[in-house]
């Protein structure tokens, strides 16, 4: 949990519901056609509580017409770190067969909504636990592509285990969804990395830190600084001295920033680093725009960082 707020608004609409099936590329609409082509009318409704949307949207997916899905952080102005619970999200919690936490320190005001509202019968899943990092570790899991397909393995058996008579309409969701739905996705991953590996890049925080390793990036950031605009604390001079040096020398290719937390000294360096013809990429905490699926919002970003990487490489 941060320290101190950041600089984005902490407002949230909660209680809303995210669709079951993403309307906001083809390849999620392609997945629900290939899997309903199994389904039954009948059949249980796994009730689904994320904590923040980014994994919501896969859950969703995932779970077709056999799970509700609700995110408590769905709001590109909602900050997951310093969100205050209400007493709506633990209502939704309390009435959860399923919920989905980032864990890491990330987001430990939903470690307190399921404390607060034990089940028996609820199946919980903590993606830090999953992926096997501790607190203190980079929380930031769902920018990690490995760490992703992790989850969508984990997801789909939890909804087997809760749901055994759709066992094959699961199987079928999470066949359709990697193969065809994620194809984009992983597509630029590859792409990237086979084209770009070793490329040294900066970012303002912590949240690229996880996409540069599978990218095969090459972070000349100082760590230190990362987390602590992350973490909302003041970066130290000497790490602020390296990175303008960074950036003055050109040592490194592209700047990549995250748009929702762009503090005054993020602000200072991506103008510096345009002003030295380096190019800028931007990153978002959570899904945006609002309502967007995971694939459709990562996808976005992926060609924003393939183009900065080609314009600055010339390839």
């Amino acid at each position: 949990m941060r320290p101190t707020p950041r600089l984005i608004a902490t407002t949230l609409a909660t209680g809303v519901v995210l669709a079951v099936i993403s309307g906001c590329s083809t390849a999620s609409s392609d997945t629900a056609d290939t899997a309903e082509a199994g389904s039954t009318a009948a059949g249980k409704t796994i009730k689904v509580v994320a904590a923040e949307n980014f994994w919501g949207s896969i859950a969703a997916q995932l779970g077709g017409t056999h799970a509700q899905v609700k995110s408590i952080i769905d709001n590109p102005n909602a900050d997951p770190h310093d969100y205050e619970p209400t007493a709506a999200d633990g209502r939704l919690v309390a009435g959860a067969q399923y919920t989905i936490v980032n864990g890491i320190g990330y987001d430990a005001w939903a470690d307190k909504l399921l404390s607060a509202n034990p089940e028996s019968g609820r199946t919980d899943l903590k993606v830090g636990d999953l992926v096997g990092i501790k607190p203190g570790g980079n929380p930031h899991r769902w920018y990690s592509p490995d760490n992703v397909h992790q989850v969508i393995e984990r997801i789909t058996a939890d909804y087997k285990k809760l749901d055994p008579a759709d066992a094959a309409y699961f199987d079928a969701r999470k066949t359709a969804f990697e193969t065809k739905t994620l194809a984009p996705y992983d597509k630029l991953i590859a792409d990237i990395k086979a084209k770009y590996a070793n490329t040294p890049i900066g970012a303002s925080e912590s949240i690229v830190t996880p996409l540069a390793e599978g990218l095969g990036l090459r972070m000349l950031t100082p760590e230190s600084f990362l987390d602590a605009i992350s973490e909302g604390t003041d970066p130290t001079a000497k790490d602020k001295q390296t990175i303008d040096r960074q950036i003055s020398e050109k040592l490194i290719k592209v700047y990549v920033y995250n748009s929702q937390n762009a503090t005054p000294d993020v602000q200072a360096q991506v103008k510096a680093a345009k002003a030295k013809g380096i190019p800028v990429a931007t990153v978002t905490e959570t899904l945006t725009p609002a309502g967007a699926s995971f694939q459709a919002w990562q996808v976005r970003q992926l060609e924003g960082i393939e183009k900065a990487l080609g314009q600055a490489t010339g390839r």
